[in-house]
């Protein structure tokens, strides 16, 4: 960032909040992609960041005849500027919707901010809410196999009831 100073001279000044110059990369995600209603989904990421600056993790959510909802902002702790490894969780439950029909499609799109507003590449992940997946098993896949694996937050979109 270059600032002029008081005679008009052009002076070179650091970025605030120790904000790098390099984006924050995604390196490794997992999660289902059905569930029932109400299904408690987590969405599993590895991230890292040359700069050490990470800052927040944008969740976008579409919705098959709904459309786009805001994007739900998850701010990140201190001890995951530089490395994360965790999961996002949401409550499929919705404040907005008493129940949500078989075959309702959600796409959510994930990505990282650092401080600079570098954004990472965006991954995507397809969820259906199917009733029959109850109590479905799966395996964690490598690095989430690891046993106290952290939450990183909370997803908060309340999804609507769509009739198909």
């Amino acid at each position: 960032m270059i600032k002029p100073t008081k005679k008009g001279q052009m002076k070179k000044t650091k970025l605030s909040n120790n904000a790098g110059t390099r984006a924050p990369i995604i390196t490794h995600t997992f999660a289902v992609d059905k569930g029932h209603y109400g299904y408690i989904w987590k969405i599993y990421i590895e991230a890292e960041d040359p700069d050490g600056d990470m800052d927040k993790i944008a969740v976008v959510v579409d919705q098959t005849g709904h459309g786009h909802y805001p994007t739900d902002w998850v701010y990140l702790r201190p001890q995951f500027r530089e490395h994360l490894i965790g999961y996002l969780q949401w409550n499929t439950f919705s404040s907005k919707a008493s129940n949500l029909p078989d075959w309702t499609k959600i796409t959510t799109k994930v990505s990282i901010f650092d401080k600079a507003k570098n954004e990472s590449n965006q991954v995507v992940f397809p969820f259906t809410i199917e009733s029959g997946s109850k109590n479905q098993e799966y395996q964690l896949p490598a690095p989430f196999d690891k046993e106290n694996i952290p939450r990183l937050g909370h997803i908060m979109i309340d999804l609507y009831f769509v009739p198909h």
